[in-house]
């Protein structure tokens, strides 16, 4: 029952998270850039949750962006699925108890998905985007993404261990002896 209460929170936090992303946060541009909180969303929910989980919740709200978003249907939900994988990479090898580390984690995940997903729309679309207007864009994200982290760190790491504990059935603590 627990399971089913976090699996609908989450969605819940999907559609919060998509609010912001299009009301909010769309007044608030730095260099007419947003912040992509679903990378820092699926990250933490490969973090703390499972590989299953991350990567599945990756793939559905990469597909509901790209439905709604984007021009082509399937690189968010590609990036998007990498950034859930790659969540349940870290969480295996490194600790999720430093804000630095977290903060590195958001660093390499947002300039992943972007160059993936740079990558990924000029082969699709054959196109050719100016390098430097990339680097400024991929730049201010991180530095947008990794402030929100910052703010949000407490949130995200005591939701996060009811997740865990919930999900993988361990104690924090006990895992590291």
């Amino acid at each position: 029952m627990r399971k089913i209460v976090i699996i609908l929170s989450l969605i819940i936090t999907f559609f919060i998270i998509y609010f912001l992303e299009v009301n909010i946060f769309s007044s608030f541009t730095i260099a007419g850039i947003k912040p992509n909180l679903f990378v820092i969303y699926i990250l933490f929910i490969g973090l703390y949750g499972t590989q299953f989980w991350g990567i599945t919740f990756g793939v559905i709200c990469g597909l509901i962006l790209d439905l709604i978003f984007e021009k082509t249907i399937g690189v968010s939900a590609v990036m998007l699925c990498v950034i859930g994988y790659l969540g349940s990479y870290f969480d295996k090898n490194f600790s999720k108890e430093s804000r630095l580390t977290i903060i590195f984690m958001v660093i390499g995940s947002t300039i992943i998905y972007e160059l993936g997903s740079y990558f990924l729309n000029s082969i699709i679309l054959e196109f050719n985007r100016e390098l430097l207007y990339f680097t400024k864009i991929l730049v201010v994200e991180i530095l947008y993404n990794v402030l929100l982290t910052i703010i949000l760190y407490p949130l995200i790491q005591k939701l996060g261990y009811v997740i865990d504990r919930n999900f993988k059935h361990n104690n924090i603590m006990t895992r590291y002896f």
